[in-house]
């Protein structure tokens, strides 16, 4: 069978491996074949790592046959993964997908993407996002929009829409995105992939391109919850070279049926607004009814302070991507064009920035100077700190009154139609509204699909699982346990 035009799992390659059913090099050949074919009408990838992977996949396949018959092979062995072109790779290009970064190259690997390495994953390319993930749609990249595998003529979400997209068109078994705002679990949502968030500090920052660095968290794409946490397993754990990294072992991560009814589900009443698309209503009741069903004890819970979350984010993250971007000045890292003779420095700051930067990027760059500046700060950006720590402590109290996670759409809408928001910044800003306070309060939250049926489209609609901190396990349980008992068959 081709593995790149089903649903194929990890755990089901894993086991071809076990038998040796397949080696590692007939895999990857048939991958670069599949993605290089899917990837035309897809656009996911920016580049794929065609030589190195097959490279790669004769090493493992040597160290397999040199394994005694009864070793355990690595949790990733021979499982190709694609990375956001927002995460270093030793050797290789890391754009941003940004004209600022088009010919850097990466002089280390991020500790995320090491990880995998050192599980036997094999990294196959890099894929599309927009702008220093700066967006919601994979319409702002330099180099082109990605487009939903499902409907060509529909965007798959942003950031990481190219990671998304990847998992989804079959193209990878999984793939590692950064979510800030909601850019992992919005573009799963748009693509029906499984996307986690972590807990901040729970993943390694290191060898990411920071946009927001007190929001920015990496995380992965999987075509099942037990695929997401396999790699989020690989990926987790404390870091010396990010300070902001958790000293917390992630083990054990699914647990049994028994256990996990026993949890107290939440829905919060702030999350169903007018505006929402009756179809997405409608799947992510019906998903909320079918755990209630099976027994699980379900209330409705109150966040007022969610209707402040879109404003206090779009305050807090452009002020930290000002302070982050502006080290691509065109002396470090990437310079954009060569300069006359007689160009003085604010001539390379206006050439490098002014045409390096797309219109996204500009603007948050400018807000976000704004409401840093002097007589502005207090009014703005300290305001919005305050109102930060409110949308933590709603989360905080529910917890505290004994609710163990909580159940939610992850967006108004389905994919929506390429270009019919793009020059609309508030609508496209919108698609985050029910996954910005995740990252506001740094709480771990998984995306899953519901099923595909209560599109009139036949869209994918996810829902969403937010959980305490560090918990991961409950959220990954209880995606996993509705994903194998509660959700209807396709």
């Amino acid at each position: 069978m081709n593995f790149f035009e089903t649903d194929y799992t990890i755990e089901q390659l894993r086991e071809a491996y076990k038998r040796r059913a397949v080696s590692v090099s007939d895999v990857m050949r048939r991958f670069f074949e599949y993605a290089r074919t899917r990837d035309a009408a897809v656009g996911a990838f920016l580049e794929l790592f065609e030589k190195e992977g097959m490279e790669r996949a004769a090493a493992l396949d040597a160290q397999r046959e040199a394994m005694d018959g009864a070793a355990a092979l690595p949790p990733l062995f021979g499982v190709p993964v694609a990375i956001k072109d927002n995460m270093l790779y030793a050797g290789h290009r890391a754009s941003a997908a940004s004209k600022i970064l088009e010919h850097y190259v990466s002089a280390y690997t991020a500790t995320a993407v090491q990880k995998l390495i050192d599980a036997g994953a094999v990294i196959v390319g890099r894929t599309n996002l927009d702008e220093f993930a700066m967006g919601s749609s994979t319409e702002y990249s330099a180099f082109g929009a990605t487009r939903n595998p499902y409907d060509p003529t529909k965007v798959p979400g942003g950031s990481s829409g190219g990671s998304a997209a990847a998992v989804a068109g079959n193209m990878v078994l999984a793939s590692l995105g950064s979510d800030t705002g909601g850019s992992i679990r919005q573009p799963a949502s748009f693509c029906g992939a499984v996307g986690l968030k972590p807990t901040y500090g729970s993943v390694s920052r290191y060898g990411l391109m920071a946009l927001a660095s007190s929001l920015d968290q990496i995380g992965p794409f999987a075509k099942t919850v037990r695929d997401a946490a396999r790699v989020f397993q690989v990926i987790a754990g404390p870091d010396s070279l990010d300070a902001t990294s958790a000293p917390i072992a992630h083990e054990n991560l699914l647990v049994d049926g028994a256990v996990i009814k026993k949890k107290v589900l939440g829905v919060p009443k702030e999350y169903f607004i007018d505006g929402m698309d009756a179809s997405v209503e409608e799947a992510v009741r019906a998903a909320i009814d079918r755990f209630k069903q099976d027994g699980f004890t379900i209330k409705e819970i109150s966040l007022p302070h969610t209707q402040y979350a879109l404003s206090c984010y779009y305050i807090i993250l452009p002020a930290e991507a000002s302070a982050n971007l502006a080290r691509f000045d065109g002396i470090r890292y990437s310079r954009l064009t060569d300069l006359p003779v007689d160009a003085g420095l604010l001539d390379l700051y206006r050439l490098q920035k002014g045409g390096g930067y797309g219109d996204e990027p500009t603007r948050r760059i400018l807000l976000g100077t704004f409401v840093l500046s002097s007589g502005y700060y207090d009014a703005y950006y300290a305001k919005a700190q305050k109102v930060r720590r409110l949308i933590l402590d709603d989360f905080q109290k529910v917890f505290d009154d004994g609710i163990d996670a909580i159940l939610t759409p992850v967006t108004p809408t389905t994919a929506f139609a390429i270009g019919e928001k793009k020059d609309d910044p508030l609508s496209m800003y919108l698609s985050d509204i029910f996954t910005i306070p995740v990252n506001l309060a740094g709480l771990p939250a998984l995306s899953l699909p519901v099923d595909r049926g209560f599109s009139k489209e036949n869209m994918p609609i996810n829902f969403q699982i937010i959980g305490k901190h560090f918990d991961e396990r409950t959220v990954l349980s209880l995606g996993d346990y509705y994903e194998m008992h509660l959700k209807p068959a396709a």
